[in-house]
């Protein structure tokens, strides 16, 4: 289901209207996620936690989108969230996918049948073996310009009640605030000397940020190499991709990864057959590939 925008309400009554002090609760939960992580690399999961614990939800992720049919895991919460963000990058299509594309909220409250299973029906079969039953996807983003999206998945089926929905859109806000001011910590845009030492942190926790855009480098340069391989356009090329990695249940950026260290190369073989994988892919990896698919493990439970 898609969400029309939110109205907005008045508060008629003394004190301080109950917006308001949720609103106040979920900036005041994320901050001090942020604050009590021991490691500026360790706040983005902190984050999702906390917006695990403001919601009724089992567990969340944010995606970073870097540009037509590319994105990234920013962090998550656990790792079926991380597993359920990369299934979305792979197959190409999900509530993600669509909310980025509509700019608008996409509740999916029953992956198991209906019209949610039939809109996606190759994430939901495999979300749903997963143990996830409802997927919910804000998009993150400022004057209708979506630069990734807030998921939020569920063991249970069912939508999100209206004072759930209103909280969670809070929490795509500071999220999308969050991540604003990271990138521009990452440029180097600072105040004066008195904000050194919070600059300083920001771009400490930026760094997260410059990692998840390497994903994205790694991803594009491998679409480059598969284009001159079989001669297609961009989108063909990512989307060879996609099917080898959902084909090997792997993720897109490992199977970029593989392209990239000629491990794997999609040009047909003398007589047709599927893409030519060069020796030792069926094999042990090398210990340099074993560090960096234990990276990938550390990063997706990080996420």
């Amino acid at each position: 289901m898609t969400m029309p925008p939110e109205e907005s309400g008045s508060w008629t009554g003394g004190g301080v209207p109950p917006d308001a002090e949720v609103r106040s609760r979920v900036g005041e939960t994320l901050a001090a996620a942020a604050h009590g992580a021991d490691d500026p690399h360790a706040v983005p999961r902190a984050l999702c936690a906390a917006c695990v614990r403001l919601l009724p939800v089992t567990g969340a992720s944010v995606s970073i989108s870097g540009g037509k049919g590319v994105r990234v895991t920013w962090c998550a919460s656990d790792r079926v969230a991380a597993r359920l963000a990369e299934l979305q990058y792979t197959v190409g299509d999900g509530p993600c996918q669509t909310a980025l594309d509509e700019g608008a909220p996409i509740l999916a409250a029953d992956l198991t049948r209906g019209s949610d299973a039939r809109r996606w029906p190759i994430f939901a079969h495999e979300a749903v073996g997963l143990g996830v039953r409802a997927v919910f996807s804000l998009p993150l983003g400022v004057s209708g310009a979506a630069i990734g999206t807030l998921d939020l998945y569920s063991h249970q089926v069912g939508g999100l009640a209206e004072p759930d929905l209103r909280t969670a859109l809070w929490v795509r806000d500071a999220v999308t605030f969050a991540l604003m001011n990271l990138q521009t910590a990452e440029r180097g845009d600072h105040g004066g000397a008195e904000e050194d030492t919070d600059a300083e942190t920001e771009n400490e926790v930026a760094s997260w940020v410059a990692a998840s855009e390497a994903d994205h480098t790694e991803v594009y340069q491998a679409v480059g190499m598969v284009m001159v391989q079989l001669d297609v356009d961009p989108e063909q090329a990512l989307d060879r991709l996609r099917a080898r990695a959902y084909a090997d249940g792997r993720t897109v950026t490992q199977v970029a990864r593989e392209v990239l260290t000629r491990r794997l190369n999609f040009r047909p073989e003398a007589y047709g057959g599927e893409p030519a994988a060069s020796s030792g892919e069926d094999g042990e990896r090398a210990g340099g590939d074993e560090g960096r698919d234990a990276g990938d493990e550390g990063r997706d439970g990080e996420r």
